[in-house]
This record gives structure tokens, C-alpha cells and sequence, in this order.
């Protein structure tokens, strides 16, 4: 089922500053000396770490998830830490190769509930599957082990300081999908 003229495809997420980024860029860079990650990489400009993805979303339910958030948003801002690699469903059988993180990691839960309660405010369905914070930077078609790759893996220790939640627009067509700031909610 396509999204409608009147629909965008929408989610709820933190948002990477330039600095982190660059700084896990360059460290991935080093720990692969030259090797690729396995599977269709998310570019740089992509990363970003998921709260609540929402899809098709109309014009009233995105204002109906931005006014719940401004009632409702309670966390004040936070410092996380990325670290290591990890993989969905898991390294033996990955389809998703991802960084974990530290730090406040229970804001960043909170983050991801308050999102939910607006997502499901707003009309759409509750998410099956509990939050896990990550960012995923490749989807592995078909599944591979991973474990070596992530077993060698230095932590990363980039730090960022979590300031907003960003709603996003996933905008598909050629090429991989391209993500667009619809709006920020300060925390």
C-alpha cells in the first residue's frame, strides 16, 4: 500500500549532529581499515536513531503527534555515548548491523514511550516490538554472520548531546531513501 497525495512517510527520531557523525564515520573507517561494511550501508547523512516510526501519515495526525509532544515531552536533554556493534535479529543470522549506546539510555526510552503514546494518540497502531536504541548502518540481504566484525570492534565513545526529538520525511525513489527535518520538538 502506497502513501497518498495527502500522506507523508513519516518518523519520530534523534537526530546525529555533524560532529558525532564525522567522528563515527572517521572511527568505523579505522576499525575497517579498508573493508566494507556487509550489506546496503545507510549513508552518513541518514544515521539518525529511531523512536517511533509512524509511515503514511496525514495531515492532522502529524499535527495531532507534534501537539502531543509539546504537552507531554518531559525529558530534559541528555548525553548517550555510542559504543559497539550489535545485530538484528541476532550476529549468527544478521539482517541489521548496528551501533548500540550508553549513557542515558533510560531518557532515551523515555523519549521513545512519550513517542509512542503520541503515535498511538494520533490513531495509529502500537508498536509490536519493545525499543531498542540503535543506529543501524547496514541492512544485510540475505542474512550474514557477523559476529568476527563485531566480536574485533572497538567502541566508539563518540558522545552526543540529545537536545530534541526531529520528525522526519522518508522520501523514496531512486537510490537509497533520503530523509528530510519536517520539524523539532525541544526537550
Amino acid at each position: 500500500m502506497g502513501v497518498s497525495q495527502s500522506e507523508e512517510r513519516l518518523f519520530l527520531a534523534v537526530a546525529l549532529d555533524d560532529d558525532a557523525r564525522h567522528a563515527i564515520a572517521a572511527h568505523l573507517d579505522v576499525q575497517l581499515d579498508g573493508r566494507r561494511l556487509p550489506g546496503r550501508t545507510v549513508p552518513p547523512e541518514n544515521w539518525h536513531l529511531t523512536l517511533r516510526f509512524l509511515g503514511p501519515t496525514s495531515a492532522q495526525q502529524h499535527d495531532q503527534v507534534l501537539a502531543y509532544l509539546d504537552e507531554h515531552l518531559a525529558v530534559g536533554p541528555f548525553r548517550i555515548t555510542f559504543t559497539g556493534l550489535g545485530a538484528f535479529p541476532r550476529e549468527a543470522k544478521a539482517s541489521v548491523l548496528w551501533m548500540g549506546v550508553t549513557g542515558a539510555v533510560e531518557q532515551l526510552e523515555s523519549l521513545a514511550t512519550i513517542c509512542e503514546g503520541a503515535a498511538v494518540a494520533a490513531g495509529f497502531e502500537p508498536e509490536g516490538r519493545p525499543f531498542h536504541a540503535h543506529l543501524t548502518l547496514s541492512r544485510i540481504r540475505p542474512p550474514h554472520d557477523v559476529r568476527p566484525l563485531v566480536e574485533l570492534f572497538e567502541p566508539v565513545g563518540v558522545e552526543l548531546d540529545v537536545e530534541a526529538v526531529t520528525l522526519y520525511r522518508s522520501v523514496l525513489g531512486s537510490g537509497p531513501a533520503r530523509y528530510e527535518v519536517v520539524d523539532r520538538v525541544e526537550l
